[in-house]
């Protein structure tokens, strides 16, 4: 790396990121990974060394990996942690801790896999999939569409959530919103098939989000911020859309942002793509210019090969970030939010800012396999 690259990751990296009463010493983020080494749902002391580490190594936000909410149909595996419950809410307790000791922030994400729940899975058994309408992602029937009684079972769990996590001191939350989970498919036109007020133009399907962040927001103090990871592809619909427009985008982040939300976490497989035509902002570009709103960006952030490449096993070669550096000067978004790159190496953000990228490790498949 060359001391000017060097310098300008340095200067467009290093300023802090302040919102509510959350202040990140740096604009880079760890993104949430499932990591599913958490058995019965409580992080133990290796998970939260996992965390420390890459705070000791300089990020300066963790988001931590997805945690279920208090709802038996949230879940649909026994070492996805949870948040709720006094053993896991203290064993969260600790690894937030932790992490300020080094200098970090850190906000848990909230979980709700809806649809996408395996029937017969932990961590309870016997729940019934649940979602807008009772199809999956592939629009075949499954589990139950939810009555009123589950809406608002759902809400209250979210909120329950996020007032947890600011007495465990978290300094906020982020609302999993994206990539075709519960929120997601009253979001998504493809899973949401209701005829009442959660159902039918896009601004009708909002309603179920925005009344969680409602929630959330009412549950928590002015100083406790709300993030929101939106997406617009799914797991298994990768070619989805939930706005195919400006104007669609704009219907869909209004009542967000309206309800409560403070940052927008868009979440996109590859972060340099533009999102519509005639313009090169990406999606968290779009969203910060529509909303008003600070968003984080996301997607294959120092790697040359998206995640989905892992699942089949393939590593990821180590790759400059003169293009985001580029976006980042400009103020098209706020943060940068790093995923498999911070797992290979704890200390991706440090050699990133000192201008030691030769030293970072390359990403590899097996990593997936170890809590490092």
């Amino acid at each position: 790396m060359t001391d000017v690259y060097a310098g300008r990751a340095a200067d467009a990296l290093s300023r802090p990121f302040a919102v509510r009463g959350l202040t990140a010493r740096n604009r880079i983020a760890m993104a949430p990974m499932t990591r599913q080494f958490s058995p019965n749902g409580v992080p133990g002391q290796d998970v939260a060394d996992y965390y420390t580490r890459r705070a000791a190594g300089g990020v300066g936000l963790i988001i931590t990996e997805g945690t279920y909410v208090d709802h038996h149909s949230a879940g649909t595996s026994d070492r996805i942690p949870r948040f709720h419950g006094a053993e896991a809410l203290a064993g969260w307790a600790d690894v937030a801790d932790s992490v300020h000791r080094v200098g970090g922030a850190i906000i848990p994400q909230l979980w709700h896999v809806g649809v996408t729940r395996t029937e017969g899975a932990p961590p309870v058994a016997d729940a019934e999939p649940v979602s807008p309408s009772g199809v999956s992602l592939a629009g075949a029937a499954k589990g139950r569409a939810m009555t009123q009684k589950d809406l608002d079972d759902v809400i209250g769990a979210f909120a329950d959530a996020a007032a947890a996590a600011e007495r465990a001191g978290f300094d906020g939350v982020e609302l999993h919103g994206a990539h075709g989970y519960l929120i997601d498919q009253f979001l998504w036109s493809g899973t949401n098939r209701r005829t009442d007020a959660y159902g039918g133009d896009l601004v009708a399907r909002t309603r179920f989000a925005a009344e969680i962040v409602a929630a959330c927001r009412a549950a928590v103090s002015d100083a406790f911020p709300l993030f929101f990871r939106m997406s617009q592809w799914k797991m298994d619909a990768y070619e989805a859309k939930l706005a195919a427009t400006p104007a669609e985008l704009d219907a869909l982040l209004t009542p967000l942002a309206d309800a409560g939300v403070d940052v927008f976490h868009a979440s996109t497989r590859r972060y340099w793509l533009p999102e519509f035509d005639d313009s090169d902002l990406n999606l968290a570009g779009w969203v910060k210019k529509i909303s008003g709103r600070p968003t984080v960006t996301v997607g294959s952030v120092g790697l040359d090969g998206d995640f989905f490449s892992a699942f089949q096993g393939n590593g990821s070669g180590v790759t400059g970030i003169e293009q985001l550096l580029e976006r980042l000067e400009r103020d098209e978004f706020d943060m940068v939010a790093v995923g498999r790159a911070l797992i290979a190496d704890p200390e991706w953000a440090a050699k990133t800012l000192r201008g030691r990228t030769d030293e970072i490790t390359p990403f590899g498949a097996e990593m997936l396999s170890t809590l490092r």
